[in-house]
């Protein structure tokens, strides 16, 4: 259809104006005949006429009408346990319906495409060639998928091919889905007389020397008032074994161990199911459990030389974290009892004028135990001086400056965000002592002291001391105003103070109970199907996460094959994948340059030859007649494929026609400029030929 955006009576206007152009061009008398020059001026009036008419604007109006006939979609479950459970000549009628069924369909107006497990998006060439390789079933994911997929499309309905077995993702009961769901059941609803490890719940990092527990959940069939040996292994070594009931009228029960953790690696352990005669299958008998065993809490000692609002201040930081025990000792009030074990001290004006505490000093140097000294009005300088703590303190009389902290942004060892440091520069002033501060071989300040407004390059918070017993000291004993006014300014929550409280206590143990480099699998057991994937975490000094640090690793499996890898830890977390593995148990070892200092990590994954596929071989063919209920179809089995071609046609799914308008500027059309220009050469070269131009 053409249009313009004016009066369509303005056409005989630019008709006038093509035709007195041609009368004014051709009405003298010519060389030619007249016949020639009728069909000149006419040539003229068309293209002038044309010309004219593109200045009202012309608009092509196009309807393109298509027509999208009813698409069903064949959902096909082409997961290893159809075709481990399902009879032989049950899945052979199986595939063969389906083909049969999707010819029928096509004849009858439909489109046909088929998604599986393993090819969502693809369709297999010959539907009687499917092959049922899959290792795990997510029948959500499949149905959600092919919702995705059609979303604005003439789907009519899905016809779901499946045992109804899922064990992955979620239930496909608990999502809605607008289209009807046709199941067709398969597999076999009589269980198998089997034995089976369902499940190992258990924490993946335990302390050394405590207890923990592995829970073992069993689930059997034909085998109900009889019992089952299982055993808890350790490599080849039973750590221990029991004897478990299989009461009637259950399926499932469960069976506890506890285990005393050893010393701090990682540890396997083997949960087996002793075969029993008859059982189906004992591929799905043993089940691994990976552990972290790690150091216990880090003993926390909090001494003073007399109470003080700053050990309140200090206790309250420490006790923020659940990562720290505290023990509290205070000269004279609150001993420290003997034989305490700590591996880090926290000593509050110690040591202190007149001798008082000397005897916990005496502790910590006897330990070689990390010292985090707070100085104060009581504390004895000469003494502290003669400690090797990295810093020397000449005072110049009883006077003190009144100074708030300022980071030095030189320090690396660890950092200060810019939130912090603003609330740093919030604090009240707190007394230090006034004189000559010198630092000694190796010592760094990770706080300056600023005056007023004035920032200088004196310490207020030092780390030194030799490597055999790490130290820090910080200048004032009036801290507890700080956590006190943060607290008070943003919602009590000082975090800045608790913050750095706890980041000089990691400094002091930095070794204690982390690692700076942590490889670790992404799961406790891979599948030989699964892509095997490593995480990986790097920290600086005060375990603070690193990112985009080169990781060189060298994986080896049972038969001392190595493989190397080079990855770096990328922000977003993705993992290393090293792809499908045979199965086995595979060992690594990861290395990295961390802050100038090489770390290396070790662990251990496990491939099982085990899928998912093979724990149930009963199917729930009540979740697809359930699924079918409420979409508004029915159940349907593999010997009526027939029914349900004829329920799909009864179920009269229309075509969609649908309409689209395009609408498009004469003037924009390229085509129109050559025929105008073929219009006027045309002209050109006969009047040209003829004598006159």
């Amino acid at each position: 259809m053409l249009t313009t955006q004016y009066s369509p009576w303005l056409i005989l206007v630019c008709l006038l104006v093509g035709a007195g152009y041609a009368a004014l061009q051709y009405s003298a008398k010519a060389p030619w005949s007249k016949r020639l020059n009728y069909a000149l001026a006419a040539l003229r009036f068309a293209v002038v006429s044309f010309l004219c008419y593109l200045l009202l604007g012309p608009v092509i109006k196009t309807t393109t009408t298509r027509t999208e006939q009813p698409t069903v979609v064949l959902a096909v479950d082409n997961s290893q346990s159809v075709e481990l459970f399902t009879p032989k000549n049950v899945l052979s009628q199986t595939t063969g319906g389906l083909a049969k069924l999707a010819e029928t369909l096509r004849g009858r107006g439909f489109t046909v495409e088929t998604r599986t497990l393993t090819a969502p998006t693809g369709r297999p060439a010959r539907l009687d060639s499917l092959r049922f390789s899959a290792t795990t079933t997510d029948l959500d994911q499949l149905l959600a998928g092919t919702r995705e997929a059609y979303d604005g499309r003439n789907l009519a309905g899905v016809v779901l091919v499946s045992d109804g077995l899922v064990n992955q993702g979620r239930s496909p009961a608990y999502s809605e889905f607008s289209f009807p769901i046709y199941s067709v059941a398969v597999g076999d609803t009589i269980p198998k007389k089997d034995l089976r490890l369902t499940g190992l719940t258990y924490n993946r990092v335990a302390f050394s020397g405590n207890k923990f527990p592995i829970e073992a959940e069993l689930g059997f069939e034909g085998y109900a008032g009889g019992a089952a040996t299982v055993e808890l292994r350790d490599g080849s070594k039973v750590l221990d074994s029991r004897r478990v009931a299989l009461p009637a009228g259950r399926r499932r029960v469960r069976t506890t161990f506890q285990i005393t953790a050893p010393a701090p690696g990682k540890r396997r352990y083997n949960v087996r199911i002793v075969p029993q005669p008859g059982e189906f299958t004992e591929l799905n008998n043993q089940r691994t459990a990976f552990i972290e065993i790690v150091k216990g809490k880090l003993r926390v000692l909090l001494a003073g030389a007399a109470p003080h609002p700053d050990l309140k201040a200090l206790r309250a930081a420490i006790l923020a974290n659940d990562n720290f025990d505290l023990t509290l000792a205070i000269s004279g009030v609150q001993p420290l009892k003997a034989g305490a074990d700590f591996d880090v001290a926290i000593l509050h004006q110690l040591p202190a004028q007149g001798g008082l505490g000397n005897e916990i000093l005496a502790q910590v140097k006897a330990r070689k135990t990390p010292a985090f000294y707070v100085l104060g009005a009581q504390s004895d300088l000469g003494a502290y001086n003669q400690l090797g703590a990295g810093l020397t303190i000449q005072p110049r009389g009883a006077q003190t400056d009144e100074v708030t902290p300022v980071p030095n942004p030189g320090f690396a060892r660890f950092a200060t965000d810019e939130e912090s440091a603003r609330r740093f520069a919030q604090y009240p002033p707190a007394p230090v002592p006034f004189g000559d501060y010198r630092l000694g071989p190796g010592a760094e300040a990770a706080l300056w002291q600023q005056v007023g407004r004035v920032p200088t390059q004196k310490p207020l918070l030092v780390f030194g001391g030799p490597a055999t017993q790490r130290q820090a000291t910080l200048l004032t004993d009036g801290s507890w105003q700080w956590r006190l006014s943060e607290a008070v300014a943003h919602d009590d929550k000082p975090e800045a103070y608790d913050r750095l409280i706890i980041r000089t206590l990691h400094l002091l143990t930095q070794n204690a109970n982390k690692k700076r480099l942590d490889v670790y699998p992404t799961q406790d057991a891979f599948g030989t199907q699964d892509d095997v994937t490593l995480g990986a975490e790097t920290y600086n000094a005060v375990f603070e996460r690193l990112y985009n640090q080169k990781i060189d690793l060298v994986l080896t499996d049972e038969k001392q094959q190595a493989r190397r890898f080079s990855f770096a830890n990328a922000e977003d977390g993705s993992p290393l994948h090293l792809g499908p593995l045979p199965a086995g148990l595979y060992r690594y070892q990861a290395r990295a340059t961390l802050g100038g200092q090489a770390q290396q990590d070790a662990g251990e994954l496990l491939v099982q030859s085990q899928p998912l596929e093979a724990l149930e071989s009963k199917a729930d063919h009540n979740l697809l007649a359930q699924l079918s209920r409420r979409s508004g179809s029915q159940l349907y089995y593999p010997a009526q494929f027939d029914k349900l071609a004829q329920d799909i046609a009864k179920a009269n799914y229309k075509p969609v026609i649908t309409a689209e308008e395009d609408l498009k500027d004469l003037i924009n059309l390229k085509w129109i400029f050559f025929v105008i220009l073929a219009f006027l050469t045309v002209e050109w070269a006969v009047r040209k030929y003829s004598g006159s131009v």
